[in-house]
């Protein structure tokens, strides 16, 4: 028996609030990204570790922020915990890889393919490993084609983020970027959906529709929790907003984006010391008699 499926229950609400917090942890764990890539070779682990939650937790809020809208209307759909929470961990390790070979190899060439792949798909085994944790008195299929479809978004759009992250130009283009993977995840998320089709084993004698917000909230509350945490960590960083190096000249790191940071900063150094040399004489000059 075929299922009538429902992904906009509540209208444009679901599809507008998932991709929301699909731009503010884009948006975080990119910031967090280019921020490692301005500091020493010690505190680089800590703020790729963020970037990678950051943006593990929004793709994963907006999956099941979506999933708030979406029905079955013959029966009534439960979620695992244990497998909704293991696409959770699932997204965290996987563009954790990603994040950190693009932070310690450069967001360049091979690095950037490589870590962009992973990071992807990261994004789709989320998706799929979340779906896989629906139960209901039936079984999902899926149209191949479909499915490889919203894959390729998935790692076009990881890949071009992570680009962008590599850049550091600064507090705006990172938001665009945020912005354009939050498109992305939430195109991802909505084409593997429409490669989704429901088959029930039978006659249900409970009427369907989509999840209640009680069974689906006590999940959101730790994501969206950590997301704000990283927010205020982000704030509250002097150099997170306009993105530019130390005071200091940093060490000396892998990859052009953090090369070219550095000799950006020695490079205004070495001059501000030349203007300063060439002063002085005329100043002291100035107090002989």
């Amino acid at each position: 028996m075929q299922g009538t499926v429902d992904g906009f229950s509540y209208g444009a609400v679901t599809p507008l609030v998932a991709y929301l917090m699909a731009c503010l942890g884009g948006a975080l764990g990119l910031r967090c990204t280019t921020r490692s890539l301005l500091v020493t070779h010690s505190r680089r682990p800590a703020w790729l570790a963020l970037g990678s939650a950051a943006i593990g937790s929004g793709i994963w809020t907006m999956h099941f922020v979506a999933m708030m809208g979406f029905s079955i209307e013959e029966t009534q759909i439960h979620y695992d915990k244990p497998l909704t929470y293991a696409s959770l961990g699932l997204a965290i390790v996987m563009v954790g890889v990603g994040i950190f070979i693009v932070g310690y190899r450069g967001a360049t060439g091979t690095p950037l393919f490589t870590g962009g792949t992973i990071t992807g798909l990261g994004v789709a085994s989320m998706h799929y490993l979340g779906m896989a944790g629906v139960s209901f008195h039936g079984r999902f299929t899926y149209n191949t084609f479909t499915v490889s479809a919203s894959v390729v978004i998935a790692v076009v759009a990881a890949t071009a983020a992570l680009w962008a992250a590599g850049q550091v130009r600064g507090f705006a283009w990172s938001v665009g970027a945020s912005l354009v993977m939050g498109l992305a995840v939430s195109g991802m998320h909505y084409t593997g959906m429409a490669a989704l089709g429901v088959h029930l084993d039978g006659a249900s004698h409970t009427a369907g529709g989509a999840p209640a917000a009680s069974t689906l909230a006590p999940m959101l509350i730790g994501p969206l929790a950590f997301l704000l945490l990283a927010g205020v960590v982000v704030i509250f960083d002097p150099l997170m907003a306009v993105g530019r190096p130390a005071w200091r000249p940093v060490e000396h790191k892998p990859g052009v984006p953090a090369t070219a940071a550095a000799s950006h900063t020695d490079r205004r150094s070495a001059l501000h010391e030349g203007r300063r040399t060439a002063r002085r004489p005329e100043h002291h000059g100035s107090r002989t008699p």
